[in-house]
């Protein structure tokens, strides 16, 4: 290892001080090309958008290759940080996929999600099907993806000419480690195009609540479609992060128990009954989360209905806008059921972990195997993992597309708005909310949390 590792120790602080120079500086090159007052055709958002995300990227591998040669360069290895600055490489090229592929599965210029509204076309039934299979068909690529970034940086990292005091190479982890940097060095931009669609969103309803022409309409329903699919490649951003991430917590997990039992701790065998059964649960544990948390979203749903039902029968006049609704009580009402209804989803993730870690260790001191709680609980890890990220990649892309297939009968495809097909379209759409907005997105937070809990209490496992 370098006889200096402070700049080892700098680097991410490093990096991540340049993701705000540098998205900064993809921000500020977004222009719209139109004079104000000119009568054009509208510009497609998603390219001035995409624009800006090629100034970020271009801008992020220079800076990260020269941080890599300032602060990863050692007398040992000279030519480590060039491996690093490719590991880097490989992250950032893994995000630009990820955005990539998230945009062609949500976006309603591409052939999935105008699939999608056609299959509308022949009832809600159809719909609901063609969107589940959009969703299950668009996990494949993304984790092609991952497989090769992992794969690829670690060995990067390993061949890099870094080793410990007996001679055995150790940069494969940090190879990895260095590629969820890269991955997250143009993170604000990407952030930014997130925040792009809850202001594009509300925008469209400020419109329709103060009656602005059909106009003014168009141009927010625009504008709420690129909104959906930024939101869309920002949670696959998430999930791929949090793929990488995960990865690197698994491996600090197995050090902290190689540590504290003082036996070296290297795999995890599956062959083995109760490490399976582990595997298991933590499958099992991203199901039931997914579970709970959209049937927290219908249950609410149902309240708000009845209530806005209950507010159209006691003040008739709020269809003529003679009467104003009492928005507070809704708003009460969706507040207080999202605190509520967390409580049990958050609960089974924090001492699922636990429980399962303890009580196979008692088994384990029973039966005479040393290091079950840890062995189990890091099969748990490893199968809740890849089952969240794919789970998550499935919930916010047929979210997101099923909420474009709507936009896009919307702007007067397959008869418009108020059709049969728009009627079909937006049973979709009312699925697709708890999946992209709901459980989707808690799901890479859940990975996160397995991992770093689990981190944690190794020590009551052994």
């Amino acid at each position: 290892m370098a006889k200096d590792p402070s700049g080892f120790i700098l680097f991410p602080l490093v990096v991540h001080s340049f993701d705000l120079v540098v998205s900064s500086v993809g921000i500020l090159s977004i222009r719209g090309t139109r004079e104000s007052g000119l009568i054009v055709p509208v510009e497609d958002p998603m390219m001035i958008l995409q624009k800006g995300y090629s100034v970020t990227i271009f801008f992020a591998v220079l800076t990260f290759g020269l941080s890599t040669r300032w602060l990863l360069y050692t007398e040992q290895a000279p030519s480590a940080w060039l491996n690093f600055a490719l590991c880097g490489l490989v992250g950032i090229i893994t995000a630009y996929a990820f955005v990539w592929i998230t945009k062609y599965y949500t976006d309603y210029k591409h052939e999935p999600v105008r699939v999608l509204a056609l299959s509308s076309a022949t009832g809600h039934g159809t719909n609901i099907i063609a969107g589940v299979s959009l969703g299950l068909e668009s996990t494949a690529l993304p984790v092609l993806v991952i497989s090769v970034a992992i794969i690829a940086a670690f060995w990067l990292g390993h061949t890099s000419g870094l080793v410990d005091e007996t001679g055995n190479p150790t940069g494969g982890l940090f190879g990895t480690a260095v590629a969820t940097m890269g991955m997250l060095s143009t993170a604000a931009y990407v952030l930014t195009m997130d925040m792009f669609g809850p202001i594009a969103d509300n925008a469209g309803g400020i419109v329709e609540m103060s009656q602005q022409p059909e106009s003014v309409r168009e141009i927010t329903d625009v504008l709420d479609a690129v909104g959906n699919t930024t939101k869309a490649t920002t949670k696959g951003f998430a999930i791929g992060s949090a793929a990488l991430a995960s990865f690197l917590l698994f491996s600090a997990y197995m050090d902290e128990v190689a540590s504290f039992a003082h036996v070296p701790f290297k795999q995890v065998d599956i062959a083995v009954p109760e490490v399976f059964v582990g595997g298991l649960l933590g499958s099992m544990l991203i199901f039931v989360f997914s579970a709970w948390a959209c049937s927290a979203v219908g249950k609410t749903a149902q309240e708000v209905v009845n209530e806005v039902r209950r507010q159209f029968i006691e003040r008739p006049g709020i269809m003529d806008y003679k009467e104003k609704p009492d928005y507070g009580r809704c708003v009460a009402l969706v507040a207080s059921a999202s605190l509520r209804e967390m409580i049990k989803p958050g609960a089974l993730a924090i001492i699922s972990p636990i429980v399962i870690g303890f009580l196979f260790r008692i088994l384990g001191h029973f039966t005479g195997q040393p290091l079950l709680g840890a062995k189990v609980v890091a099969s748990m890890l490893m199968f809740a993992t890849v089952a969240g990220i794919l789970m998550a990649l499935f919930l916010n892309t047929a979210g997101g597309a099923w909420d474009n297939a709507k936009k896009y009968i919307e702007t007067g495809a397959l008869g418009g708005k108020g059709s049969d097909c728009h009627k079909a379209a937006v049973t979709g759409d009312t699925v697709g909310d708890p999946f992209k907005d709901t459980a989707g997105p808690s799901l890479h937070v859940l990975i996160k949390m397995l991992a770093t809990i689990t981190l944690v209490m190794a020590p009551v496992f052994l």
